[in-house]
Order: C-alpha cells, then structure tokens, then sequence
C-alpha cells in the first residue's frame, strides 16, 4: 500500500513543470478563450478535468467546480463583476496564483481558504493538484438589485486579497454552495437572503473593520404585513423573489428581510415554507387527492422533497399525518 503511494507521488511530481514557471511569463494556453473580459466564468483549461454545477439569483452566479483528475491546468479570469473564490479542498504539489495588484502566491495548501478579486482585475494561475481540488465561485453584480442601497456596493472601491480566511463570510460560501448542490431543496428567497448577507460581508472585510449597520428598531407597518402575507399565501406554491416582497413593502430587499423577521419571528424563505405546509394539511383532509398531487399543488416537483420538508415541520410524513386524521 505504502509502496504504491508512493509510486503515485513520484509519478505526480515527474508531470510538475521545472523549473517552475513565474506567474508574471503566463501565457494561456490556446483552448482559453483570448478576451477574459467578454466571460462571465473563470476559464480552466483542460475543461474535461473538471465538473461544474451552478445556479444564478439576480446579481449572483454560483458555480461549483471539481477538479476530477490529477493532471496540470491552468485558470484565468478577468470580467466587470466581483469574484469571490471559496477552496474547501486545496492542494497542490507546485503552482502559482496571481491577482492583479497583489504579490502571486505559490502556496501549497489553501484549504478554507478565500480569494477575493474585484471587477476588472485580473485573476489567473497554474497548478499541479495534490489532492482533487473543491472549488465555489462566486461572481457578483456590484450593481446588483439585492444590495442594500445604504450600503453604496457599486460605489465602493474594492482592495484585491488573495488566500484569506474569514469565518463569517466563509459560512456564508458554504450555506451558498449548498443551495446550488441541493437541488431538490433549493429556495429561492433563501439563497437572495445569502446573497445579501454576502454583500455585506465583503463590505465588512474590505473596511477592515466591523461593519456598522442601519439600526433597526421595527418590524413591518400592519399594511405591509397584510400585504406580503396574502401575497405570499396566493403564491405559496410559486418560487416567489425576494425582491418581489421586498417590492410589495417598499423597502431593499435587505431590510425588509430583517423587518419581516422582526414581525413574523423567521426569516421569509421559512414564512413561505410553513405556509406551504399548512396548505398541504388542508389538502390532505382530502381523500381524493394523492400525495403526489398535492406536493405539486403546493410547489414541490418531487413527491420525496415533500415529504421531507413536511416531515422537518411536522415530524410525521404526508401519510401518516393522513392517516391520524382518522
């Protein structure tokens, strides 16, 4: 076993380059597409050796990315949108990462570690894995609809940092990465609610300091409450935006969410999900209707999904709560 470990190691570090190349000579290779400017995702060539995944909210793209092979590659990005780059698995045996207006880094091991590179920089680098590399990236609007409008995001001059670790913004990554892994269970409101946080996050960073926030001392006027509630309870089986709450009450969608909790006592992703359950309990005192049916008519595309969301809030299954109305 040890014997065959080791016959891998060697023959990884027989395919690094030597010497090393620096970054500052890189030139990519041809399949890279020539204008970095003109795309909206990071280029890493070979494409074969890695999976993608990834799903979009307004002024958000999130893709995961896995590298599949332990073979060189090479990435390069430059677009008119923020990049913030998550590594949950990070190693390698040699290579070199360079964002423009910082120093390149040749670091080995960046696991957990987080690359922040603003609009317009330039982002690029090579590496010969040690271990299969996990990556989320992050690309964000600075005039996305989901900031704050206080916060001036679009206006603020961003500083580039590169292999960083931040707690905070980095379980905000994950809870992300999740809703673009998670399918099945991927809310809508839930993931703009991140989106949000995460703008604030790295306003916060950029600062250096602990971000101040507008204080916050209300909840929802009664209108707004009635409003955003029969709304919601009209499209309860619809995926309904964020900001099209936010909308209704005539607030960003950053503080309507922290005035809804404040109202309703959760957040408005979970509001929705409770009514939704709450229709499916009507629906269910109805004979007629199949469970399958009635995970459709209240939202759900898989009868599985539905069963586990109303178990989460109930603690029985469609049937059996069906059944105990006997």
């Amino acid at each position: 076993m040890a014997s065959s470990a080791k016959t891998t190691l060697n023959q990884s570090a027989a395919l690094a380059p030597h010497p090393a190349r620096p970054i500052v000579e890189y030139d990519p290779p041809a399949c890279l597409h020539p204008d970095l400017e003109s795309r909206s995702t990071v280029d890493i060539s070979p494409s074969e050796i890695v999976r993608r995944q990834s799903a979009a909210w307004p002024g958000l793209h999130v893709e995961t990315v896995q590298v599949l092979r332990h073979k060189p590659f090479e990435i390069g990005f430059r677009a008119p949108c923020h990049l913030l780059i998550a590594a949950e698995l990070g190693e390698r045996y040699d290579g070199e990462t360079f964002v423009e207006g910082l120093p390149r880094s040749t670091l080995r091991d960046f696991t957990h570690k987080l690359t922040f590179v603003p609009a317009g920089h330039d982002f690029r680098g090579w590496q010969l894995p040690r271990a299969l590399t996990r990556t989320t990236y992050f690309y964000i609007d600075p005039r996305g609809p989901l900031a704050d409008p206080a916060l001036r995001f679009g206006e603020i001059e961003f500083k580039p940092r590169l292999y960083f670790y931040d707690r905070d913004l980095m379980e905000t990554a994950l809870k992300l990465k999740s809703q673009v892994e998670n399918s099945g269970s991927r809310h809508r409101q839930h993931a703009e609610a991140l989106g949000i946080v995460l703008t604030h996050e790295l306003v916060r960073i950029n600062s250096g300091a602990a971000h101040r926030e507008p204080v916050n001392r209300g909840g929802l006027a009664c209108w707004q409450q009635k409003l955003v509630a029969a709304y919601i309870e009209e499209h309860v089986a619809d995926d309904v935006p964020l900001a099209a709450l936010a909308e209704l009450a005539r607030l960003s969608p950053f503080h309507f969410s922290r005035s809804f909790k404040h109202s309703f006592g959760m957040p408005p992703h979970r509001y929705h999900a409770h009514r939704r359950i709450e229709r499916a309990k009507q629906l269910l005192a109805d004979r007629k209707l199949s469970v399958t049916a009635i995970a459709i008519a209240v939202g759900f595309s898989e009868t599985s999904t539905f069963s586990a969301a109303f178990h989460r809030l109930t603690g029985q299954t469609p049937s059996r709560y069906r059944r105990n109305l006997d």
